[in-house]
C-alpha cells in the first residue's frame, strides 16, 4: 500500500490550494479515504472523510463549507480542494485509507501566511 500527497506549498490568507493523494497497492475503488491534519505542536486531526463510490462524504466543523473532497476511482487519486483558508490551516495534510490497518502517506505541507 502507498499513498502520496501532493500540492502542499505556501498561501496567503483567503487563498486557494488542492492537494492530491495518489494511491497503489490495493483496491482503491473498494475502501473509503480520509484526510488528516498536523499542526506544529498539536495532535493529529481528522479533516474529511469520503465513501468508496465517492456519494457520501463528512466534514469536520471547522472545514465545512470551505474545503471539499473528491476521488477519482479510474485514477486512483484522491483530492482536497481547500478554499477561503486561514492560517489556522497551517498543518502537515495526510491521506489515510484503513484497512486491516491504517495505511498514511507522509504528509504534504501547506502553510497559510501573508
Amino acid at each position: 500500500v502507498q499513498l502520496v500527497e501532493s500540492g502542499g506549498g505556501l498561501v496567503q490568507p483567503g487563498g486557494s490550494l488542492r492537494l492530491s493523494c495518489a494511491a497503489s497497492g490495493f483496491p482503491f475503488s473498494n475502501y473509503a479515504l480520509s484526510w488528516y491534519r498536523q499542526a506544529p505542536g498539536k495532535e493529529r486531526e481528522w479533516v474529511t472523510t469520503i465513501s468508496s463510490t465517492g456519494s457520501s462524504t463528512y466534514y469536520a466543523d471547522a472545514v465545512k463549507g470551505r474545503f471539499t473532497i473528491s476521488r477519482d476511482n479510474a485514477e486512483n487519486t484522491m483530492y482536497l480542494q481547500m478554499n477561503s483558508l486561514k492560517p489556522e490551516d497551517t498543518a502537515v495534510y495526510y491521506c489515510k485509507v484503513t484497512m486491516a490497518e491504517a495505511y498514511w502517506g507522509q504528509g504534504t505541507q501547506v502553510t497559510v501566511s501573508s
